[in-house]
């Protein structure tokens, strides 16, 4: 029996932590039920084969089996993930942009705040002046000749939703605090982990060079050498094929 689209998308996730419960949320079971069905789908025959196909197993473990290759492969998707998956500086439109002649632009619900406000204040009998008119959207690009921000717009940090991160990026995000000034994001140090991995791969070793403790530094490389770097590391690290068939539909 051919595996549907998301039991393969759930036997590729089960593979990265082994998690049942995680790799149903991240194939797109229902959150709320995520454990009853991740546990569920290990016990159907073709999802159980695909899964010892894919790591040599007569079953699927119980529990993660810790090996060297297993830490490689999770420092590997540490060091290649890409943190705008995880957090993006936007600049987008200010209030100005495109606003009716560059004025003021509102959301509907504060222009109707701003109009109910007038009629009740002491300046009710005057026009009411919409200024920018509704529509304000602040996902919207810069207006390039915008007479306020001159087509900068306003920068803004921004967190995504981290419950359907990619397995690269799941691997990165460290987690959140709330702390008195907001949210703070972490993320695994990326350098440390593509370091670890090549010193490992013995790519950092010379004649007499120094002992297995020393950690190259790498604050000075440049882009075009560390793309060189991945694209030597990156075939050390292709995911094994998953068996089943299917491949039609999004997983």
């Amino acid at each position: 029996m051919k595996l549907t689209p998301r039991q393969q998308r759930f036997v590729q996730e089960y593979l990265v932590d082994r998690s049942p419960s995680g790799a149903a949320v991240r194939a797109g079971y229902s959150t709320h039920s995520a454990r009853k069905i991740g546990e569920q789908n290990l016990k159907k025959p073709p999802i159980a084969a695909a899964i010892a196909a894919a790591t040599g197993c007569a079953k699927p473990p119980e529990r993660p089996a810790l090996t060297p290759d297993a830490v490689l492969q999770r420092l590997w998707l540490i060091a290649t993930a890409d943190p705008n998956e995880i957090i993006e500086h936007r600049r987008t439109c200010c209030r100005y942009c495109h606003g009716d002649g560059h004025r003021y632009h509102w959301t509907q619900s504060e222009l109707d705040a701003a109009r109910a406000a007038h009629a009740e204040g002491k300046k009710a009998d005057e026009p009411f002046d919409p200024l920018g008119g509704p529509g304000y959207d602040p996902r919207r690009p810069p207006a390039p000749k915008c007479p306020e921000c001159f087509g900068d717009g306003v920068g803004a940090v921004y967190v995504k939703d981290t419950r359907r991160l990619s397995p690269g990026a799941r691997a990165l995000w460290a987690g959140v605090k709330q702390t008195k000034d907001g949210v703070e994001a972490r993320l695994n140090d990326q350098q440390a982990a593509l370091v670890t991995v090549a010193r490992h791969l013995g790519m950092f070793t010379d004649a007499g060079a120094a002992k297995d403790t020393d950690l190259p530094d790498l604050s000075g490389i440049t882009a075009d050498e560390l793309d060189r770097l991945l694209a030597a590391l990156r075939p050390l690290f292709a995911p094994p094929p998953v068996g089943g068939g299917g491949t039609g539909g999004r997983p």
